[in-house]
């Protein structure tokens, strides 16, 4: 769907990579410039091509103002500043070509008293707010590993703020500089939490939320240590899951939004899911409309029949992968081969030093 769209990715962490393994994905075009030796594999750099410059040297800066002159936008996840100190700032890139898009990525953003402090995405979620709700009252708010920070509030907005430039450029011929911080992607993902504090799901306290102590909406552990989730909010779905467990009638859970009982409801399903193992309840719930799954670990969820329907998965030199998402016309896309580092720098160098496009695949 991105054919024809070139990008060039200044490579970092996290979610600048990932944000351009996505775009590639989506049939653009992805030089990554990359730093230190050859033959690494990463797999955020499949359906890219690779190279090495070192962007402190004249050469390495040259190579890339070179690679942006016909490139739709440029990606980098440095603190603020740094690429300025390169002499490759928004300013430099643009003057070489001014319908570029610069995207940038960082936890803080560009400006404010915390823009040049170290962070990770768990730093990052937890100032906004967005991680304050994650887990149960009786335990610290959890991070989610790289999903709700870096990929969530980062990688996807960034996405997002650099297809939108990039349909402006081409209508106007200026680029844009394009300030994805996760502090701010974060924040903006908690609108639809805040929009249940209307209906009264969501509290400002922990543990007096459907999701942090209600008992339909929950994860449980079963008898083997496996854990399944319930969702059954509506109250159509609310019965049919006691309908499933046995329950309808029992004059404790006939209230489904008494809170005062809660406490009670949900030691017991607790108990009761702790009484059988994950495959018990899977034969029991899974595809029903009690708004059930298990937890599934990432191999797990390759081998499950809906997901191996859908062919969400695929093994690729022994390492696992995920398709191309989202999906257009319901076609299953396989992503592009994972490169070495540099493995395509002397392909590129010649392309360059030929007057040739960089962008045509040998």
């Amino acid at each position: 769907m991105l054919q024809g769209i070139k990008i060039v990715e200044i490579c970092g962490i996290g979610p600048g990579p990932f944000c351009a393994m996505h775009l590639a994905d989506l049939g653009a075009e992805v030089i990554a410039v990359e730093r230190g030796s050859e033959g690494r594999v990463n797999l955020l750099n499949r359906g890219k091509r690779s190279v090495i410059a070192d962007l402190k040297t004249a050469e390495g800066r040259e190579l890339v103002l070179r690679l942006i002159e016909d490139a739709d936008a440029l990606v980098e996840g440095m603190r603020p500043g740094v690429m300025e100190r390169l002499d490759l700032g928004p300013e430099v890139c643009q003057a070489r070509n001014p319908r570029l898009v610069y995207g940038r990525m960082t936890g803080w953003g560009q400006h404010g008293p915390m823009a040049s402090a170290a962070g990770h995405d768990n730093n990052y979620a937890a100032l906004s707010g967005a991680l304050f709700h994650n887990g149960t009252p009786d335990t610290p708010p959890s991070s989610l590993f790289a999903t709700l920070g870096d990929i969530a509030g980062g990688a996807l907005y960034l996405t997002i703020g650099l297809l939108s430039a990039i349909l402006n450029a081409r209508t106007t011929g200026k680029g844009a500089v394009v300030d994805a911080a996760i502090v701010d992607g974060s924040a903006h993902m908690l609108q639809l939490m805040l929009s249940t504090c209307n209906v009264g799901y969501t509290t400002g306290q922990r543990g007096q939320n459907i999701h942090d102590s209600s008992p339909f909406y929950a994860t449980y552990r079963c008898a083997d240590d496996g854990f399944i989730t319930l969702g059954s909010i509506e109250p159509q779905f609310y019965a049919l899951l006691l309908e499933k467990l046995g329950l309808q009638g029992d004059a404790r859970f006939t209230t489904q939004w008494d809170r005062k009982r809660w406490p009670e409801q949900r030691q017991h399903f607790t108990e009761l899911f702790a009484s059988r193992p994950r495959a018990f309840w899977c034969a029991l719930m899974e595809g029903t409309d009690a708004c059930f799954a298990p937890v599934l670990a990432p191999h797990e969820a390759a081998e499950h029949p809906h997901l191996v329907a859908r062919e969400t998965y695929f093994t690729r030199d022994d390492l696992l992968q995920t398709r191309v998402a989202p999906r257009f016309n319901n076609q299953v896309v396989t992503p592009g081969a994972v490169p070495q580092a540099g493995e395509h720098t002397a392909q590129i160098q010649a392309a360059l030093d030929a007057h040739a496009s960089v962008w045509q695949r040998a």
